[in-house]
């Protein structure tokens, strides 16, 4: 019982699968003149192709360009087929931008401002430092205790 399960789901699962052979628009053109197709979907893209399913149990992929899905469409209206366009899928909306790297650059900025404004600030220190210590030798000379002049 448990074999028989297996082998149904097995050729079910088979069945599932469509493999689609490629085929070109001409040889479309003429199966439908003679009435071999079931059925067509037309998949619009910036390459469309159309899945035919024939009446044998295939089923073809033919590439088009799009100026000629209308006559495509005519003859499998003309013929009785039922024809489906499908939609196109409508573009994912774009991610938002994250912040996160100017966040990142405005932080280095401003890293880098504070380091130069320090490196300034110790530099006008030091040059006061040293203008102080030779403005007091500008006065007269003083003697060390003990000794005089």
């Amino acid at each position: 019982m448990a074999v028989a399960c297996l082998v149904m789901s097995a050729t079910a699962l088979a069945a599932t699968v469509i493999h689609f052979e490629p085929e070109s628009l001409p040889a479309l053109e003429g199966q439908l003149h003679h009435g071999q197709v079931h059925a067509l979907a037309f998949h619009p893209a910036a390459t469309g192709h159309i899945h035919v399913s024939l009446n044998n149990g295939k089923h073809m992929t033919v590439a088009y360009v799009a100026s000629e899905q209308a006559h495509v469409i005519a003859l499998a209206n003309a013929a009785g087929i039922p024809v489906v366009v499908a939609k196109a899928k409508p573009k994912a909306a774009a991610k938002p931008a994250h912040h996160k790297l100017r966040y990142i650059a405005a932080a280095i900025l401003v890293l880098v401002i504070v380091v130069v404004l320090a490196v300034l600030l110790i530099d006008r220190r030091r040059k006061l430092g040293e203008a102080g210590g030779e403005g007091a030798g500008d006065g007269a000379p003083v003697a060390p205790s003990g000794e005089q002049t």
